[in-house]
């Protein structure tokens, strides 16, 4: 395939240089995008009097072939190519004949490929958004199911107090719906047509942006046709948006691991997402959940190497953005199957009710009830606390928990101490007490779930 831009040069590069400049390997998923451009940009040339409207109905039919050809496998795409722009515009022309190199009048490859790649990624950021949906529904009738189930909070890892185990499931899907707000975000930064600004300083054509922009599907155009060509923050910015929500994953795909092991035995993956040993047959391993936690090393990457591709570009376009698509490529494959595969994982999950509230009976995690028992008896907090720890180092001395201690010896201690303390330290009262918005007790919780439905 000869070279679109020899004329300066021969167009005679090296095989070597070639096989390194070609970039049809990683753009060639853009050919939609690129021809569904090429058709609106020949459609405006049409519209504004620059091209006949014979041209333009021979190119737009001729494209429209091209695009139904590579859809239905009957037309391969030549990975000898440099890239699919110049792939689809030769096939193009050999198919119309010289018409077909009237297509690339008032545009640049540079101003091309910014329109393709946002094209693309539009698309791509309304499928995230999708799957992170599917996934917080997931979570939330997850969550309707096990609305009692009580299991102990931790901080740092330790014993903490004692909470519902749908609140701590749902704190990851407002940790997702926050997710979601910044790919809106990013998608409004994203439907900024660059197309029309050609290399980097426009055309000397009276073409109609705002026309083309519109048969898009774009909300609006750039204001700098400089900005236009060398602009990728939005590809950053939807590289940090998946680096969060992997981030997001990740946390939840550490606390399934905990939660499916022996000492915890919280939860049972189903044997659809484990896998077995080579060399010990006992084992069950959490596989899916770990490579979802692995995965998320590679989203962090990519959105370093597009950090440091941008870092010391001079203005405009310069070929360093070719490196652009490989990344953001691969985030968007591999946040998308991450969330499905957690999706249908976590669907499939088995809640130890039993082991979780058995846990729940050690630790000493309603010390902090008791401590507000005292408080509400008149004691002031820091002294209740105090009190507090005393009578758990007791317990500890003594091979005992709070609620098996008698009353006899809780007045010891203190005389405020009634009958009713071993209410207010059970553990589901120590759930239900939770009652400022937000908390873990089982209203707060339905209300989370009501809210997270009208979002969703």
């Amino acid at each position: 395939m000869g070279k679109m831009w020899a004329g300066r040069t021969s167009g005679d590069t090296a095989k070597i240089a070639d096989e390194f400049n070609s970039s049809i390997g990683i753009d060639s998923r853009m050919f939609k995008e690129d021809i569904t451009g090429s058709i609106a940009h020949a459609e405006m040339l049409s519209f504004c009097n620059i091209i006949s409207v014979k041209d333009k109905e021979s190119i737009v039919n001729g494209l429209q072939e091209i695009l139904a050809d590579i859809e239905s496998g009957k037309l391969k795409i030549d990975m000898n190519a440099e890239d699919i722009h110049m792939f689809v515009e030769t096939v193009l022309t050999e198919k119309i004949g010289d018409t077909g190199k009237k297509l690339h009048t008032a545009r640049s490859r540079n101003d091309q490929v910014a329109l393709d790649l946002r094209m693309y990624l539009k698309n791509k950021n309304i499928e995230i958004q999708n799957n992170i949906k599917n996934l917080v529904n997931v979570i939330t009738v997850l969550a309707e199911e096990n609305i009692d189930a009580v299991m102990p909070g931790y901080t740092h890892l330790q014993r903490a107090q004692p909470i519902l185990f749908s609140h701590q499931i749902l704190s990851y899907a407002f940790m997702l719906l926050r997710d979601l707000e910044r790919l809106k975000e990013c998608y409004k930064r994203t439907d900024v047509s660059p197309i029309g600004a050609c290399a980097l300083a426009g055309t000397t054509y009276n073409t109609d942006r705002k026309f083309e922009a519109e048969l898009l599907g774009f909300n609006s155009v750039s204001l700098n046709s400089i900005d236009s060509v060398s602009d990728r923050d939005f590809c950053v910015e939807i590289l940090s948006d998946i680096s969060l929500i992997m981030v997001h994953l990740s946390r939840f795909c550490e606390e399934l691991i905990l939660w499916s092991s022996s000492e915890f035995n919280f939860i049972k993956i189903s044997d659809a997402y484990t896998t077995g040993s080579s060399i010990m047959p006992q084992k069950k391993n959490p596989d899916m959940a770990e490579l979802v936690r692995g995965k998320t090393g590679r989203a962090f990457g990519n959105l370093i190497t597009m950090l440091t591709i941008l870092k010391g570009l001079p203005l405009a376009y310069n070929k360093d953005l070719q490196e652009d698509k490989e990344t953001v490529f691969d985030s968007v494959d591999t946040v998308n199957k991450c969330l499905n595969i957690f999706a249908s994982m976590l669907k499939d999950i088995t809640v130890n009710k039993e082991s979780m509230l058995n846990a729940s009976k050690t630790g000493f995690i309603n010390a902090t009830d008791l401590a507000d028992y005292l408080v509400k008896k008149g004691i002031p907090f820091r002294t209740a606390y105090k009190l507090c720890g005393n009578i758990i180092a007791y317990c500890i001395k003594n091979n005992t928990v709070l609620e098996d201690l008698p009353l006899k010896t809780y007045k010891e201690f203190s005389d405020k101490f009634e009958e009713d303390v071993f209410k207010a330290i059970d553990l589901k009262t120590c759930v239900e007490n939770r009652i400022s918005f937000g908390g873990t007790s089982k209203q707060s919780v339905i209300k989370q779930i009501e809210y997270i439905k009208k979002i969703i």
